[in-house]
């Protein structure tokens, strides 16, 4: 019997779940968003959904890497999810920096010190970026292995 493209290990069930991952963590911050700031728009509502649904996608691709490709270097799941994650979310805040610091200041006041730095969302990105590649690596696998069925030629 062929392996299918969604038994373990796949590299289509990593993005998948990756993908179903993100999209409940979005949720969650799509529900949870207007109780941190009251006057955060749709727009944002909507970004964030859709940023951790990315996000899931990206961490599930990433996951064909279990060694470093340049530097040879093992490359488990438990730092390349969490750096992936931080990564991201430390790019999204430079485009919705105003946004995330309002948000922070109407989350500790404005004497909250290093807590009110937008850039503390790159720390949510690497618990986040570490929930989704346990989920995803536990349940599709990770290594070039999950990609092996793709690259396999049939033989007329």
């Amino acid at each position: 019997m062929e392996p299918g493209i969604l038994t373990y290990p796949s590299l289509t069930l990593r993005i998948g779940i990756g993908q179903t991952v993100g999209l409940v963590i979005g949720l969650i911050g799509f529900a949870t968003l207007p109780f941190f700031a009251a006057e955060t728009g749709w727009m944002l509502r909507w970004g964030i959904l859709l940023w951790y649904t990315t996000l899931g996608a990206i961490i599930g691709v990433f996951g064909v890497y279990s060694e470093h490709p340049v530097l040879h270097i093992p490359l488990p799941w438990w730092v390349r999810a969490p750096f992936i994650g931080a990564w991201m979310n430390f790019v999204l805040t430079f485009f919705v920096y105003d946004q995330f610091s309002a948000m922070m200041i109407d989350a500790f006041g404005s004497s909250g010190g290093l807590l009110t730095s937008p850039f503390l969302f790159a720390l949510e990105g690497a618990v986040v970026g570490l929930i989704i590649g346990f989920v995803t690596t536990r349940f599709a696998g990770e290594g070039p292995e999950t990609a092996g069925h793709l690259a396999e030629t049939k033989e007329p």
